[in-house]
């Protein structure tokens, strides 16, 4: 048997369901390749026998391969449109208790920035946001809530004085806001989608995905959207095709599921 990257791949799915194949090829086999080599270890199939035997470095290999880069309030003109225009729209359409998706949120920065987000307009103990990732690992660290100072750095700073506490150089986020998200594993490209949500956020996860993967999960999303939803994506992600899907385009960053 040729133990290549093509058997790899299938040996990677069959123990994490995660599709390799989803995923640009040229940049991910580089990222792998070079965590191989600073396990010392040589060749894929002897990589998968620890795998399969380690579970610290099953969860390292799990953790390297979803990209974990996040802050609070990531292009804050962008959430400056979520305060004045989307949620009171939200509101309108749907009442306060609104049906809010995370997806691929890991660390917490993007489901805690919502609920706070969400706090300038609906009190807190109707704030429920559903966060989910396909790594535990990073679930775990949302949980504990506890952030560099660069994470941080673009909340606002009333938010940042009512919901965070200084731990030495980290930032600890306050347990009435952790309390609002409930957060779950989900694999984008395998696991079921929920419906009827009001608002999906998922942003700059999908850049490292194939164009047929992306298309995948926005038409997913908007199957998952109730009719007058908003899907709020990254920077970097314009769905060009979103026509086609039946979105309506606000701009470069919100679409919207068209109210029947």
């Amino acid at each position: 048997m040729t133990y290549d990257y093509e058997w790899f791949k299938g040996a990677v799915f069959q123990l994490t369901k995660i599709d390799l194949n989803a995923y640009k090829e040229r940049q991910m086999k580089r990222r792998i390749d070079a965590l191989i080599t600073k396990n010392s270890i040589v060749g894929y199939d002897a990589y998968v026998q620890v795998l399969k035997t380690d579970k610290a470095r099953f969860e390292e290999f799990v953790n390297y391969l979803t990209i974990n880069v996040s802050e609070f309030y990531r292009n804050p003109e962008q959430w400056q449109v979520m305060d004045k225009q989307i949620i009171p729209q939200l509101i309108s359409r749907f009442g306060k208790n609104l049906k809010v998706w995370s997806a691929a949120c890991s660390t917490g920065d993007e489901p805690y920035s919502l609920v706070m987000a969400l706090s300038r307009h609906i009190p807190l103990n109707m704030i429920h946001i559903v966060a989910t990732d396909i790594d535990k690992q990073v679930i775990a660290k949302a949980k504990v809530g506890l952030y560099n100072e660069k994470s941080v750095a673009a909340v606002p700073e009333d938010l940042k004085k009512k919901y965070f506490t200084k731990v030495g150089l980290s930032y600890q986020i306050s347990d009435e806001i952790k309390s609002r998200v409930e957060f779950k594993e989900h694999n984008l490209l395998e696991s079921n989608y929920p419906k009827d949500y009001h608002m999906i956020v998922c942003r700059n996860v999908l850049i490292y995905f194939t164009e047929e993967a992306k298309d995948e999960v926005f038409r997913k999303f908007y199957h998952s959207l109730a009719p007058g939803g908003i899907l709020f994506i990254g920077s970097t992600e314009q769905i060009i095709n979103y026509r086609d899907m039946g979105f309506d385009r606000k701009n470069s960053f919100y679409y919207e599921h068209p109210e029947k």
